[in-house]
């Protein structure tokens, strides 16, 4: 099953959490576009975020946004040295 729009909308939600820290929520504001809001409404009825406008991630949330963050380095670690290897030397 190939990655939707949907959750794809999901996993850059989940990759805007600081890992860092727990006590870094989100909040997504009325005003946010609208692919956003329902990201994390979704995310909220998943189980993966305390409230339906953002808040903390759960641990299942916390799990997810660990794995997301980490498939995003693995999938853009090869960009920048590709672009650098196409790109002619600087004069």
């Amino acid at each position: 099953m190939p990655f939707t729009t949907d959750l794809v909308h999901e996993l850059n939600t989940l990759i805007r959490f600081d890992l860092d820290t727990g006590q870094q929520g989100i909040k997504v504001h009325k005003t946010a576009d609208e692919n956003v809001k329902a990201a994390v409404q979704r995310l909220h009825a998943k189980g993966l975020v305390t409230q339906v406008d953002g808040g903390y991630l759960t641990s299942l949330g916390r799990e997810a946004a660990e794995h997301a963050q980490v498939i995003l380095g693995i999938l853009t670690a090869g960009v920048a040295a590709s672009v650098t290897a196409e790109s002619p030397p600087a004069n």
